[in-house]
Parts: structure tokens; C-alpha cells; sequence
């Protein structure tokens, strides 16, 4: 079978990908090796954070404009709001990596934002345990996205669009073929002018000849029911991020009524975390993996931590420098990769999914994305 463009990995990113792949008529092929869309993937777990102001580099911030405007554009396509703007905190050193590095962002793009000192911090969330040095960074259009049902949302849509997807369907060998590309499945050979990489965790197996170290590690997302949850309602407390010292980060998100966002009030540990294997790792409760959830409350939310409701495990695929990679194959003028999101990736899904179909279809692309190809690490 014969199709323009051959997808590898329907989650956050292959998923979007063929979203918008399908919108313009594109004969797209999707290949999961798992479900559709698939539990293990990295997108699990309820919900992402979205923010403007980006702490991890500036030039991030016109990709995350076009992805605010493709969630949105999503929401309308399905009638339902999976980005919901309730505001985020950052919580750190005024000169430190979070709040410094988001405030820069802030700045260059003239992103609106507030600077609070730690007494303004304690009167505005009272919620938050405040320590002494620290700052806060505020703004107004940050909030989460519905990370499951946003992927199940993309997925159908590029069904309904006319996608062919293909779950359950394990991609054993690939190669170039004159100006075609040839992918071998547990099921079958494809065709097509043009092969997208979005395996997520599993890259590295499929990609044996990146020269690029991705270092895959175990992450725990961790729910507990707070005494008053009345306080950790999204209209009085916003998505927050904070500098816990020593190169780790806690974040956490407002309680949905709903259960949209898992049952009870949610935190997890951004980095550092154990090295693992995508094939091999332990999704079960493991030891010291209850501590670590309770331990990011204990710091900054004493008043929100409780009774453990439950855990899950998300994998992230780290690049050394923590950057994305979006660029084609070096040893393949026929296939681009999109990888190594780095635990920060999934709210640029919906934008991605744009810059991935102009690369496979047109060979490059408007959006600033130079600071991500793979020459950085020459």
C-alpha cells in the first residue's frame, strides 16, 4: 500500500501530526505499536501544563502562540475545551531558573505577568508554604490542557478527516528506496514519499544510528484528597511550578471538579528521575515512589497533602540539553524526526503536529524552529 506520508507513533505529537496532515488532504498513514490512543504513552495522566511565559527558552514562546491557537482550533472542531486558562505561579529565586528565566521570556515577548514578593505571595495563595528569598511570577494565560482527551480528540479527528490509523501495529524495519521510503510492519509493507518519527520513548529503538544520546527516565504523577479541597479549586488556586533546590522542580495542578483531571489534587516531580527503558520499566507503585509525590506537597503545599488516591508513571525522553528535537535525518533526506520533548513537550502538540506536515510535505516551514534541528549537537 502507497500513501504520502507514513507516520511512526500516534501520540501527542504523530497524533497531531496526522491531524493536520488529514486537513489538507494528505494521504496519511498512522502506525502505533500500541492502542489508539495508548495507555503507556507519555501523554498520560490527565493533564499537561501550558504556559507563555517559558522558563526554558524564549525562543519557544511564537511556537507556544501557535499552539494555544491549534488547541483552541481543536476545541471548536469537537465543541469541547481542552485548554482551560486558569492562570500558573512560578515559585523561585527571583534570579533563578524558574522565575528568572520566565520572566525573561516575559519580557522579550511583552507577555503580560506579575512579579510578587513572598508576603504578596502568602496573601494572594495562602495555599502555598512561601519560603523565605523567593519570588513569584504570575500570568494570566497559563493553565493545563486535558492531555488524554486531547490526544483521543486529534486522533479521531484525523480518522474523521480521512487518515488511515493502525493500532496494535509494530514497525519491525525501515529504509529508503530511490524517492520512496519502505516500512516493514508485524502486519505488512507500506509505501509512502515521506516517513515522520514520532515514537516518543521508543525513538531510540527504532533510531539506532542517532548520534544523539536520549536518555528515557521513570516519572511519577501522584494524587492525594487534600482536608479542605475546597482550596485547591481552579478558581482559587492556579497551576503552579517550584524551585525545590539541587536541580528539582515540583509542579502541581488545581483540583477539577469533574474528574477530568484525575480525582483529587495532583503534583509530580519535573527532575531529577531514574534512568529506565520504555520496554522494561516498572509501572507498578515501586518504593520511595509515595514519598516523592507527598514530598512536593510537604514543601510548598502542606495544606493540600492527604491520603494517596493514586500514582501513574510517565516516561520522559530527555536530550542532554533538555531542547526538542525537530529536524530531518541526517542519513535520510526522506524522513524527519520530532523527539527528545524532555517532560516539557506535550503542550506543543497541537503546533507540532503543524511543523511536522510542512516538513514532510513541503521540505521546511515557517515556524522558528532552527534552534531545535540536530546540528546543535555537531
Amino acid at each position: 500500500m502507497t500513501f504520502d506520508v507514513i507516520v511512526i507513533g500516534v501520540g501527542s505529537m504523530g497524533s497531531s501530526t496526522c491531524w493536520h496532515l488529514a486537513k489538507r488532504g494528505i494521504k496519511v498513514l498512522g502506525l502505533e505499536q500500541g492502542a489508539l490512543p495508548n495507555p503507556m504513552a507519555s501523554f498520560t495522566g490527565a493533564t499537561r501544563a501550558i504556559r507563555l511565559s517559558y522558563t526554558e527558552h524564549s525562543d519557544y514562546v511564537p511556537l507556544l502562540r501557535g499552539a494555544y491557537r491549534f488547541w483552541d482550533e481543536l476545541g471548536e472542531a469537537t465543541g469541547f475545551e481542552y485548554l482551560k486558562r486558569t492562570g500558573a505561579i512560578y515559585l523561585g529565586p527571583p534570579e533563578g531558573y524558574l522565575v528568572g528565566g520566565a520572566r525573561k521570556s516575559a519580557e522579550d515577548h511583552r507577555l503580560k505577568h506579575t512579579i510578587y514578593s513572598p508576603d504578596e505571595l502568602r496573601n494572594h495563595w495562602p495555599q502555598f508554604k512561601v519560603p523565605d528569598g523567593f519570588s513569584g511570577l504570575h500570568e494570566e494565560e497559563a493553565g493545563y490542557l486535558l492531555s488524554d482527551q486531547a490526544v483521543a480528540a486529534l486522533t479521531e479527528q484525523a480518522l474523521q478527516l480521512g487518515a488511515e490509523l493502525r493500532g496494535h501495529e509494530q514497525v519491525t524495519e525501515w529504509h529508503q528506496e530511490g524517492k520512496s521510503v519502505v516500512v516493514r510492519t508485524s502486519h505488512g509493507i507500506y509505501r509512502a514519499s515521506h516517513l515522520v518519527f514520532s515514537a516518543g520513548a521508543w525513538t531510540g529503538k527504532l533510531l539506532d544510528k542517532l548520534k544523539v544520546k536520549l536518555k528515557v527516565t521513570r516519572q511519577i504523577l501522584g494524587w492525594v484528597w487534600p482536608e479542605k479541597p475546597g482550596l485547591f479549586t481552579a478558581d482559587r488556586f492556579p497551576v503552579w511550578v517550584a524551585d525545590a533546590g539541587q536541580g528539582a522542580v515540583y509542579y502541581g495542578f488545581p483540583i477539577t471538579p469533574d474528574g477530568s483531571g484525575g480525582v483529587g489534587l495532583k503534583a509530580a516531580l519535573h527532575f531529577p528521575a531514574k534512568e529506565t527503558h520504555p520496554d522494561t520499566v516498572e509501572r507498578e507503585p515501586m518504593p520511595g515512589d509515595e514519598e516523592e509525590v507527598h514530598k512536593g506537597f510537604q514543601q510548598f503545599i502542606p495544606q493540600g497533602d492527604g491520603p494517596l488516591l493514586s500514582q501513574r508513571v510517565c516516561l520522559y525522553t530527555n536530550t542532554p540539553d533538555g531542547h526538542f528535537i525537530v529536524d530531518r535525518l541526517p542519513e535520510c533526506d526522506r524522513a524527519t524526526i520530532a523527539c527528545g520533548f524532555s517532560g516539557h513537550g506535550f503542550k506543543f502538540a497541537s503546533v507540532m503536529g503543524a511543523v511536522l506536515a510542512d516538513l514532510a510535505t513541503e521540505g521546511k516551514t515557517d515556524w522558528p524552529i532552527d534552534f531545535l534541528r540536530l546540528s546543535r549537537f555537531a
